[in-house]
Parts: structure tokens; sequence; C-alpha cells
């Protein structure tokens, strides 16, 4: 796999057996390509590669997160971003210093979270041209 286009989901184990920083490298190239200038690239390229992560890896939520999201009219690469943007708030969350979840309860609030994530909050929250 030599380029990443979100809008084509990458086939998993290609993706899986590329080196992480290899993913993110890519997902990065993609976006200078495109001249998308998010508020921070590497950052950006993370919950990307994150995202696809879970997706190659068959995670049951965001598959029907992906699912959803799309179906109700987001392109594949805003769907990500919705995702992404439920991930960084979750990590925010988790990074309080009064949250004692264990790694289990922790993927149970994300996967919720990912799970109630539309298209339309996606749109009322960050519009529709968001690049984050």
């Amino acid at each position: 796999m030599t380029r990443y286009d979100p809008e084509i989901p990458p086939n998993a184990t290609a993706w899986l057996a590329l080196d992480e920083q290899v993913r993110i490298d890519t997902v990065r190239a993609y976006h200078r390509q495109a001249r998308i200038k998010p508020p921070t690239l590497h950052a950006h390229a993370v919950f990307h590669v994150i995202i696809e992560n879970q997706i190659a890896q068959r995670l049951e939520p965001v598959i029907r997160a992906l699912a959803r999201l799309t179906s109700d009219g987001l392109s594949r690469h805003d769907a990500l971003h919705a995702m992404g943007c439920v991930l960084r708030e979750h990590l925010v969350e988790l990074s309080k210093a009064d949250i004692q979840d264990t790694p289990e309860a922790a993927n149970s609030r994300y996967f919720a979270a990912v799970e109630r994530s539309t298209a339309k909050l996606r749109r009322q929250e960050y519009g529709d041209e968001d690049e984050s």
C-alpha cells in the first residue's frame, strides 16, 4: 500500500501489516497532496490511523457507526473525522484525574459514544466543511 485515500477503505490486511509510522506518514501525505490543512497535521493523521485501525480490526461499534454515518450522508472521510472527534473527546475525558475506569469500562464508554454519533450531530458541532 503506497497511497491513502480516506474515501476508499484500505485493505485491512495490508493496512495492519504496515508499520504504524508508515500509516501515519501515508495519511499525512494524503492531506498534504489534497491541500487539507488541519490545525495539527500530525495529530490529525494519528486520529485517522487509529480509526482506520479500528475499522481494519473489525471493531463492530466502529463498523456500525461508519455505515450509519455514511448512509446519513457523510463522506467516508467526514465519517472518520466524526469518529475521530468522539475518540478525542473520550481521551480528554480519560485524562481527567477523577476517572478510575478499568480498560473494559473505558472501552465500553467509548464504543457507546461512537454508537451515539450521528451525521446531524457532526454537522451541528463542526459544520459540513470541518477539517479536524
